[in-house]
């Protein structure tokens, strides 16, 4: 029967590998030793090490995010690689930075590590390979990092919420809405390949545990949200010579809009065909009102 499945989010905030929306930055890439600091400015400082070296990154200048808006830009982190010291011209400037208090919020998917402010307000690390080929394919070397983002968030998270059903009673099928603060999370612009060209626009990253791709967790694909709710909707179908990716469940990641978090949503596939249950799906899915979602 089709499930409706709860949501589980992630923390962090994070910039694609390709040219996705700079909402919740990329640090960097396969970063270990990985900690958090902030001071009573509302600045943050990632301590990490990547390729061998010890790294600083100073980051401020966003919390949250803004809703879609044609034209405009979405809130952005400032970046200070030096660590502070292009910015402020002292090193002396990091004893400003302190660890603060334990993290006391939502739930978190692919956290490194996560803290509270003292104005209340959220910082969070979390790392993911979002650039895994489709289809379960092997991964080369770039496609297997580790990209590491941050976020900064008062309020609520970012809400995936996805539901299953059957295309042709055969192919198990997503479809759901990605909102922040009752918005749909999309974009304006994007490539024919789905990849967004402002910064609103999101791709859902979905993948398949213990399919015809194998053992495990495999990457099957990615898409753009809709406008204008944030909706979406995947039917896990062949693709050229690659089998259809039905699972046993599925997860499905997306890279928060500004700079608030990143979400993670898991669930179990729809099992066998259900006549009852597919027209409860499809009655859903008619109710949220896309017109590139239609049922079949």
């Amino acid at each position: 029967m089709r499930r409706t499945m709860t949501l589980l989010v992630a923390t962090t905030a994070a910039l694609a590998l390709t040219a996705e929306a700079p909402a919740s930055q990329l640090i960097d890439r396969d970063a270990t030793k990985v900690t958090l600091q902030v001071n009573a400015k509302g600045e943050a400082m990632v301590n990490y090490t990547a390729g061998g070296k010890l790294k600083h990154v100073l980051a401020w200048g966003a919390v949250n995010a803004v809703a879609p808006a044609r034209g405009k830009k979405q809130v952005s982190f400032e970046l200070d690689y030096s660590g502070g010291y292009g910015k402020y011209h002292k090193n002396s400037y990091w004893t400003s930075f302190s660890a603060c208090a334990p993290y006391d919020g939502a739930p978190l998917a692919w956290k490194v590590v996560a803290c509270k402010a003292a104005d209340q307000s959220y910082w969070a690390l979390q790392a993911w390979q979002r650039a895994l080929p489709n289809y379960g394919l092997p991964a080369t070397g770039a496609q297997a990092v580790w990209e590491l983002h941050l976020s900064h968030w008062t309020g609520g998270l970012p809400a995936l919420e996805i539901a299953t059903d059957w295309s042709y009673r055969k192919y198990d099928q997503l479809f759901g809405t990605y909102t922040y603060d009752d918005v749909g999370v999309y974009g304006f612009s994007s490539t024919s390949a789905g990849v967004p060209l402002d910064t609103f626009g999101r791709n859902i990253y979905v993948d398949t545990f213990d399919s015809a791709y194998g053992k495990g967790w495999k990457r099957e694909n990615s898409f753009l949200t809709h406008r204008s709710k944030g909706s979406f909707c995947y039917g896990l179908f062949p693709h050229g010579s690659h089998p259809a990716g039905n699972g046993v469940k599925y997860r499905a990641t997306a890279i928060g809009p500004g700079v608030a978090p990143d979400v993670m949503w898991t669930g179990d596939a729809p099992g066998a065909y259900d006549a009852t249950a597919d027209k409860e799906a499809n009655d859903t899915l008619k109710a949220m009102g896309d017109s590139k979602c239609r049922p079949n």
